[in-house]
């Protein structure tokens, strides 16, 4: 991959390789997510998707996952409709709307771990679905 390749590029120009490794791996677009009607904000919950790892904040089964879960969010460039249900924080949303990588990204700091040391993954504030139904709002989806 070309240094900096997300600077230089469109989603759309980017190989799979490229694409792939803007996920930061935080699985905040495996949580559940609510659409308030009235104000049409997005908000997610701390529920998992039953193929989330949570321990690991990685998918259980990623090849499959959209076979397996019909309302997975499966990234495309040419669908940024998409990314309105994807954090404020996430690679795709910021450079579909024109913005950098955050410091902590690990394409930045070279640390796939990065994301969980800057307290912005999912790891340790969810639960899978498999284990629970009951849920609480962690934060809006922009924040």
């Amino acid at each position: 991959m070309d240094e900096d390749f997300w600077k230089n590029k469109t989603l759309a120009e980017m190989t799979d390789a490229e694409w792939e490794s803007l996920c930061d791996g935080c699985a905040l677009c495996c949580l559940h997510k609510l659409e308030d009607e009235d104000t049409g904000e997005i908000f997610f919950t701390d529920i998992a998707c039953r193929l989330l790892d949570t321990s690991t904040c990685r998918c259980k089964d990623y090849g499959a996952r959209a076979k397996k879960v019909k309302s997975c969010l499966v990234l495309k460039p040419d669908a940024p409709e998409v990314f309105a249900w994807l954090p404020g924080t996430c690679a795709y949303r910021l450079l579909a709307d024109g913005a950098d990588l955050p410091a902590w990204h690990p394409l930045i700091t070279g640390n796939p771990d990065s994301v969980h040391e800057a307290g912005i993954s999912a790891m340790g504030k969810v639960t899978s679905e498999t284990v629970t139904t009951e849920w609480t709002v962690l934060r809006k989806l922009g924040d």
